[in-house]
């Protein structure tokens, strides 16, 4: 907090005080002395009546701390003062990210002892995680001679989370998951989808026996049976910088799929492959599903992306067997093809969304749309020759990713 200091005009003020004490004193002309007096009052009863300890109690008051991005929200500040202050601005320290829609981030007020106020102003939310930290408030006398500023430590957060839609489940959510987890089978036992016909062991139930194959093979042979477990889900998504035109796109689909995870009863985890990247353990639950959210909401493009790097050391140490993963790439740098490589080479049965970064332009001359239309065609060209090692969703952004989805899966 600031002390009372004087403002340019006070500063002027007695500038001309001090020239005009000169001037009578040179001039011997004593009687131009009163004529300083008057101002010399006004100081004083500035300084005397007009001078407020500001004094005041701010609250900061958000709808919640967690909203859609693109919504408008109405932010309050709650003002109490404790003393009469006849002129208060308040200023408020608005992220920069937000858009102020409707009022204005500065506020006057005149206020009365215990007087409470509210005012506010509207912003328009964008994806990532905002920080309020401080409110200034700043106090000027009527005369306009001093000045009194105070900033007050008022600490909020604002996560801005991705849009959801409704997807359609690019993946087959049986597998063969025999490691012991939260969830339980659908089924008790053995399976209830056939797998294979295998040599009969000793412990095998009757019921399981294949007696048709054992009359032709000539030895007891069985019916083997694929449990009903529900597959690990592992979602990646690649941060590079090289597709930031679609990053929001893809932190979207990327919490859709989290989304139909969570209403299907699978565990999932993330990777946000940015400089330093963000792992969030396959787990289950809808306080798993918010943690996996806010860790989106916080996703910039990185200029030193080593996402086949990343892949790589996860897929050794944290990566459950079997898992599935859903791959969310433009696929336009040789590091994310290379890192979809490495996930086939390792065995994973991977789904690729590629959601394209060409779509997401918007030529302004014939050159740009010829430019456009030939980088479109080499990435076209990459994804052909990427067919071997996943199934590949090319996204044009401008529909809905379960329309594209639908155009490529059959479940």
């Amino acid at each position: 907090m600031r002390e009372f200091y004087p403002t340019g005009k006070a500063l002027q003020l007695l500038l001309a005080l001090w020239l005009g004490v000169l001037i009578a004193f040179f001039t011997l002309r004593w009687d131009m002395i009163y004529l300083t007096l008057p101002i010399m009052w006004l100081f004083f009863i500035a300084v005397a009546f007009f001078k407020p300890r500001l004094d005041v109690e701010i609250e900061r008051i958000l709808p919640h701390d967690r909203i859609l991005e693109g919504e408008i929200i109405e932010v309050k500040l709650k003002v109490k003062s404790k003393e009469r202050i006849p002129s208060l601005k308040i200023t408020e320290d608005v992220p920069e990210e937000l858009e102020i829609i409707e009022g204005s981030k500065e506020f006057l007020l005149s206020l009365k002892k215990d007087e409470v106020r509210e005012v506010s102003y509207k912003i328009k939310v964008r994806r990532g995680v905002h920080e309020f930290t401080r409110i200034r408030m700043s106090y000027q006398d009527p005369f306009g001679f001093f000045k009194k500023d105070r900033e007050v430590e008022l600490y909020d957060e604002l996560i801005g989370v991705p849009l959801i839609e409704d997807v359609i489940t690019p993946y087959s959510t049986k597998g063969t998951k025999i490691t012991v987890g939260p969830l339980p089978s659908p089924r008790i036992g053995e399976g209830v989808e056939f797998h294979a016909i295998r040599e009969y062991q000793p412990g095998d139930p009757f019921k399981i026996i294949n007696w048709k194959a054992t009359a032709k093979i000539g030895k007891i042979m069985s019916n083997e049976y694929e449990s009903e477990r529900k597959v690990d889900v592992v979602i990646v998504l690649d941060a590079g910088y090289l597709g930031a035109e679609v990053i929001d796109y893809s932190v979207r689909a990327a919490a859709s799929l989290m989304l139909d995870c969570l209403k299907n009863g699978t565990s999932f985890g993330l990777l946000l492959s940015e400089s330093v990247p963000l792992w969030a353990r396959v787990d289950y639950g809808k306080r798993h599903f918010f943690r996996c959210v806010d860790l989106l909401s916080t996703a910039k493009p990185d200029k030193n992306n080593l996402i086949a790097y990343q892949v790589e050391h996860l897929i050794r140490t944290r990566f459950p067997a079997n898992a599935q993963i859903i791959y969310i790439s433009p696929l336009v740098s040789e590091e994310s093809r290379k890192a979809l490589k490495m996930m086939y080479y390792y065995g994973y049965k991977t789904i690729v969304i590629s959601p394209d970064p060409y779509s997401a332009l918007k030529p302004r001359s014939k050159e740009q749309e010829l430019a456009i239309k030939i980088l479109d065609l080499k990435r076209k060209a990459y994804l052909r020759k990427l067919s071997p090692y996943a199934l590949i969703i090319d996204w044009d952004i401008r529909k809905p990713l379960k329309t594209a989805i639908a155009e490529v899966v059959t479940i």
